[in-house]
């Protein structure tokens, strides 16, 4: 079989809604991922040792079970519960798409988690101790100090995650959303060429994920913008010699015979 250019233009407009509901379905998903983690993040942290336990629990949860069994749970199990199917929590989880970010955002944000409790791990001492030394409370050195350093230090391994995360949005079709991989199946299922869906929607995951990269690439060097300059400042200077291929220890030869004394002239015989 062949790709069909024309099926891919007619079957164009499909692919584009599903490819929204991705985006939106990935975009909420950062937010409660976000959210929750930084809040997790800081229970983990706590030097409460329940506190930290129910961190550390809820990290080998989420972060253990595949999103596709917490998508099952939350749609098909949490209704099941008459907290749930009994009281206004009903109009809320009887939505798919809620489903699909609430189950995909526990699932990501225990990785937030690990990703923000690394970076705030690796923050050095240094700037903390001058901050100290200023007499600032601990709330503002947290804010203005250690949190933005640890977001530097994990921005690459976020980027990561949500790269990764992004392609994972597929198992959203298991609770009944069409997302993008769900409209170029249902094509297929309709024409019987799996080729043509499939291809177009590859490409469109492709531009997707490569726009994501280059955002979180000219975010990264708006964050480290100050050490590019510090390198460019750390350069050493180059010496060009008129003369490279004489040298001696270094330096030209031609140079060094110039800072030799000069030869005293012979007497001339009376």
């Amino acid at each position: 079989m062949t790709f069909d250019f024309a099926l891919a233009w007619n079957s164009l407009p499909a692919l584009l809604n599903g490819a929204w509901i991705t985006v939106l379905i990935t975009a909420s998903v950062i937010m409660v991922g976000a959210v929750l983690g930084f809040g997790m993040c800081l229970v983990r942290m706590s030097r409460n040792r329940i506190l930290a336990a129910i961190g550390a629990a809820y990290v080998a949860v989420f972060r253990g079970a595949p999103s596709i069994v917490l998508l099952y749970l939350v749609y098909a199990g949490l209704p099941q519960l008459s907290i749930v199917r009994d009281t206004p929590l009903w109009l809320l989880f009887a939505s798919p798409l809620f489903c699909a970010i609430l189950g995909l955002g526990l699932n990501h944000s225990a990785y937030v988690i690990e990703i923000l409790r690394g970076g705030l791990s690796a923050v050095p001492a240094g700037p903390v101790e001058a901050a100290l030394a200023l007499g600032l409370p601990p709330r503002i050195i947290f804010v203005k100090v250690r949190l933005p350093i640890a977001v530097r230090y994990g921005l690459k391994a976020y980027q990561n995650e949500v790269l990764i995360f992004l392609k994972s949005t597929v198992a959203v079709g298991a609770v009944t959303i069409a997302d993008l991989t769900g409209a170029a199946n249902e094509i297929f299922s309709m024409t019987y060429d799996p080729f043509t869906p499939l291809l177009t929607a590859g490409a469109m995951y492709w531009l997707l994920t490569n726009g994501l990269r280059l955002g979180f690439e000219a975010l990264d060097r708006r964050l480290n913008r100050h050490l590019a300059t510090n390198v460019l400042d750390r350069r050493p200077t180059t010496v060009r010699w008129s003369r490279p291929g004489l040298s001696l220890f270094g330096q030209p030869l031609v140079r060094r015979l110039r800072r030799l004394p000069a030869k005293p002239a012979a007497r001339e015989i009376q």
